[in-house]
């Protein structure tokens, strides 16, 4: 497969490229604040930059015309009408998380959820490394979406943290928590190449993460 990455100089895109080269895929086009570098066209682009260069991302796809993996974190409303404006031309997926584990946790969130009524508290914690912009996580988002009530979100913002989420459900007299953490950033670049393999055989349209991984 040949690839492109957006944010190639990042730390997700390094940890990107060295998945990629070991799965024996070809990098053949990479763009970052250095500019543009097109050895040929990919057969599909991976967003890991920030929001700030999305605007940039639209412009290649459009250009390339070539199905894109997006898991740039700080997307708004109007971000997402653009993707979806992408999607109907080409095949988009999207996750603020790519990894396996966060995906079986908001399952789990999911679940939990339909057996606690509006007496129960919830509240969603996350900490990442001390280079992490957003706050909260686009990840914690993610997850307090999932239970459909506004709950409490707290951060931290530690050295080389990767990532850890947890979600704790109390009720007086006891409470439930669960937690996921990543120990290396290939909890996240795995989940990656599983889309970007998979993205070659999808029809245009507009995929979370956890479609691609059922």
């Amino acid at each position: 497969m040949k690839y492109g990455i957006i944010g190639y100089s990042g730390r997700m895109g390094q940890a990107i490229e060295e998945l990629f080269s070991e799965a024996g895929h070809e990098l053949v086009y990479q763009m970052d604040e250095n500019g543009e570098k097109e050895i040929e066209k990919p057969e599909v682009v991976i967003d890991f930059s920030l929001k700030e260069a999305f605007a940039d991302t639209v412009r290649v796809i459009k250009e390339k015309e070539v199905p894109l993996v997006i898991g740039t974190t700080g997307l708004d409303d109007t971000d997402f009408a653009k993707l979806d404006e992408l999607a109907e031309k080409v095949a988009v997926i999207q996750s603020f998380n790519f990894s396996i584990g966060i995906n079986i946790l908001s399952e789990l969130i999911k679940k939990v959820n339909k057996y606690v009524d509006r007496d129960w508290d919830i509240e969603i914690s996350e900490t990442h490394h001390r280079f992490k912009k957003d706050k909260p996580s686009g990840t914690a988002i993610m997850l307090g979406d999932l239970l459909e009530r506004d709950v409490e979100m707290h951060s931290k913002r530690l050295g080389s943290e990767f990532g850890e989420h947890e979600v704790d459900f109390a009720s007086i007299g006891e409470v439930l928590t669960l937690k996921h953490r990543a120990y290396s950033r290939k909890a996240f670049t795995q989940g990656v190449l599983l889309s970007a393999e998979k993205i070659l055989d999808l029809e245009p349209g507009f995929y979370s993460f956890s479609e691609i991984l059922k």
